[in-house]
């Protein structure tokens, strides 16, 4: 005789290996062989392993509970099928009319006796519900240790509360769950933790600690999993992104060009590969084409993607000396208030206005970009706005606040020592060890095809002549 607990300890024994394809025959034998009961509890485990797939899994868990309750309507009541229910109606599958019968309302889930159930399982798809239901702090109350659960949920569950804590912004928690998560799976399951893992670091700027990471990711992809592509792609998405901070352009671009690649094998083309194909290619100069990048980002974005995309399309088109349509670009980001980096937007509005000769306007929305944190992009504006009114002393505290707060090597830290040298030249070196040093930082790191390379030799030979001819010797 088939029992439900004989046959649900050989599914998860299945499944604690990852061997889904036997999960789920076992369960459709069991099913097939057991008395109508039996059949309606399997049924529901049956429904529980399509809820292991997410949104691609919502037909079959549909069907599966349907099946249950036409074998036994009671079991609509069972507190396994009712948190399953809020599951599936959390993931926004209220079209199908589910919902609406729900005994527990998703607003009222976390006070009902379903999140305390004494299975495990119930409290499982009841903490599901409430993450995916945009409710991450009780999803993180709910009572439910790692050891109550089968093998196979334990790195799930790990994974849901790093999303929740994701949602609260607190990103080293989530971080740090994503990486038992990783621990306590194995193959592609650990990749994909570890890939989460790793985007969480990438957005820290521990990119030496992401790029780790993604090597460890790298290495469990077989070739043998058929989700392999898209998860790959996503790789290559965000190891793209750490070659881009750690000064690696063209592996940047050789990764992007392999996310794009995949995603048009295995799925569809995404605007997060798009944005960073375009911050790619404006890395590398080729500005008119991280434009056409950007314009393509912004038609797959959705409403609260397209600000990131408006952004990075209003700074491309500053760099190709388009101002005019830069700020355009850039008013309509400011005119959405939950976008998070206004202050730079503004020192970017600030950077339009000043090319077009506005003067006044740059100085004060630079200004306001300085006083609401933008300080290094805000500070370039300001010291070159007080440049061109003269003010030399003036324009060299804005510099030399760039070279204070900018990344060494960065494009900003890069002029902000260029400007500093060319202001104290105008000012005939009252401190020629300062000029100095601000001409040797700044043509270390300047071309030899730049305009800038032998202005800069000039102002070191000048300040080193001033210096008593130490013009050999290397600052610190």
């Amino acid at each position: 005789m088939i029992s439900v607990d004989a046959a649900w300890e050989q599914v998860k024994e299945a499944l604690s290996s990852d061997d889904y394809v036997g999960a789920f025959d076992t369960l459709e034998q069991a099913i097939a062989q057991a008395r109508p009961p039996v059949q309606a509890e399997l049924a529901l485990r049956l429904a529980h392993l399509h809820s292991l797939y997410g949104e691609s899994g919502q037909a079959d868990l549909r069907r599966a509970l349907d099946g249950a309750y036409e074998l036994l309507p009671a079991l609509r009541q069972a507190p396994l099928a009712r948190a399953l229910e809020a599951e599936y109606a959390a993931r926004g599958a209220a079209g199908q009319g589910t919902p609406a019968a729900l005994p527990v309302s998703l607003s009222q889930l976390a006070q009902s006796e379903l999140a305390q159930d004494a299975d495990p399982l119930v409290r499982y798809h009841v903490l599901c519900a409430l993450a995916l239901s945009e409710q991450p702090q009780a999803a993180l109350d709910m009572d439910l240790p790692t050891a109550e659960l089968p093998l196979h949920l334990r790195w799930r569950l790990r994974s849901w509360q790093a999303d929740a804590h994701e949602a609260l912004g607190q990103s080293q928690d989530a971080a740090l769950l994503y990486a038992e998560a990783a621990h306590l799976t194995s193959g592609l399951n650990r990749a994909v933790m570890l890939q989460e893992q790793a985007a969480l670091l990438l957005h820290q700027g521990e990119f030496a600690e992401a790029e780790q990471l993604l090597k460890r990711a790298r290495a469990l992809y077989t070739g043998q999993h058929p989700d392999e592509g898209l998860n790959l792609a996503t790789w290559s998405y965000l190891m793209a992104q750490v070659q881009l901070n750690l000064g690696q352009a063209e592996a940047a671009q050789e990764s992007i060009r392999e996310a794009a690649r995949l995603e048009g094998l295995h799925g569809d083309p995404s605007y997060g590969v798009a944005l960073v194909q375009g911050q790619v290619l404006s890395h590398l100069g080729r500005l008119d084409e991280a434009l056409t990048a950007f314009g393509q980002a912004l038609a797959r974005a959705t409403d609260a993607d397209r600000p990131y995309a408006n952004h990075e399309m209003g700074v491309a088109l500053l760099d190709l000396d388009r101002p005019v349509e830069a700020r355009e670009k850039l008013e309509e980001v400011l005119a959405v208030a939950e976008y998070p980096f206004h202050p730079e937007v503004l020192a970017d509005v600030a950077e339009c206005d000043y090319r077009l000769g506005r003067l006044p306007e740059a100085q004060l929305t630079a200004e306001q970009a300085l006083a609401q944190g933008a300080v290094v992009p805000a500070s370039v504006v300001l010291g070159n706005v007080a440049l061109d009114y003269y003010r030399l002393d003036e324009a060299l505290e804005h510099y030399e606040r760039v070279v204070r707060e900018a990344a060494p090597g960065s494009r900003d830290w890069v002029i902000g020592h260029q400007m500093a040298a060319d202001v104290m030249a105008q000012q005939n070196f009252p401190h020629p060890a300062a000029a100095y040093a601000h001409a040797q930082q700044a043509l270390e790191h300047t071309p030899e095809s730049d305009d800038w390379y032998i202005t800069l030799q000039d102002y070191l030979t000048r300040a080193g002549a001033l210096m008593g001819g130490s013009s050999g010797r290397m600052l610190n």
